[in-house]
C-alpha cells in the first residue's frame, strides 16, 4: 500500500493506493508517514488543484470495494456537477428505486473515496445539510467552495447546525 498525505484548508488528508489505483481518500488526525506512488501523488496534485479552485474533475485511476447498490450509487455521485447538489429523493429516483433513501444515505456514509466520489454534493429535503462522515462544517466548507468556483448552487455561507 501506498500513502500520501495532503495538509487541506479543511484538514489532513491521507491518499491510499495500490500500484494501479486509488482506494481511499479521507481525513485524519493521525501522524502519517508517507509512502507515495505515482498515483497516490498524481491524486495529491489533483486534490490541490481542487482546492485551489482550478480542478472540477478527477481523471486518477480509482475503485473502492463494495457491494453492486454502492457502486451504483457511488457511480451516480460522480454525475452530480461540481457546484450543484441534489437531495437523497432525487438521488433514489435517479436510480429507479425511489424507496431507497436510507440505503442510498448508508451508501454515502461507507464512500471511501472522500471529495472525489462527492457524497457531499447530496443534500436532505428543502436544503439541509446532512449526513457527512467527515463533519457537517467540512461539507459546508466544500458546497461553499464549489458555489465559489462554479458560480453555481445554492448558499451554506448562513447555515446553522
Amino acid at each position: 500500500m501506498f500513502l500520501s498525505a495532503l495538509e487541506s484548508p479543511i484538514g489532513k488528508i491521507i491518499i491510499k493506493a495500490t500500484e494501479i489505483e486509488v482506494f481511499s481518500i479521507n481525513f485524519t488526525e493521525d501522524i502519517i508517514e508517507e509512502n507515495p506512488s505515482k498515483i497516490s501523488e498524481l491524486t495529491k496534485k489533483q486534490l490541490i488543484e481542487y482546492f485551489e479552485g482550478k480542478r472540477k474533475s478527477f481523471d486518477f485511476p480509482m475503485d473502492q470495494s463494495g457491494t453492486d447498490f454502492q457502486k451504483k450509487v457511488w457511480l451516480e455521485l460522480q454525475n452530480i456537477p461540481t457546484g450543484n447538489t441534489i437531495s437523497y429523493a432525487t438521488l433514489a429516483k435517479r436510480l429507479a428505486n425511489p424507496l431507497a433513501i436510507r440505503a442510498i444515505a448508508a451508501a454515502n456514509g461507507k464512500n471511501k473515496l472522500l471529495l472525489v466520489v462527492p457524497c457531499h454534493r447530496v443534500i436532505g429535503s428543502g436544503g439541509k445539510l446532512v449526513g457527512f462522515s467527515a463533519g457537517l462544517w467540512r461539507k459546508k466548507w466544500l458546497l461553499e467552495h464549489e458555489t465559489r468556483m462554479t458560480m453555481l448552487g445554492q448558499s451554506f455561507l448562513n447555515y446553522k447546525f
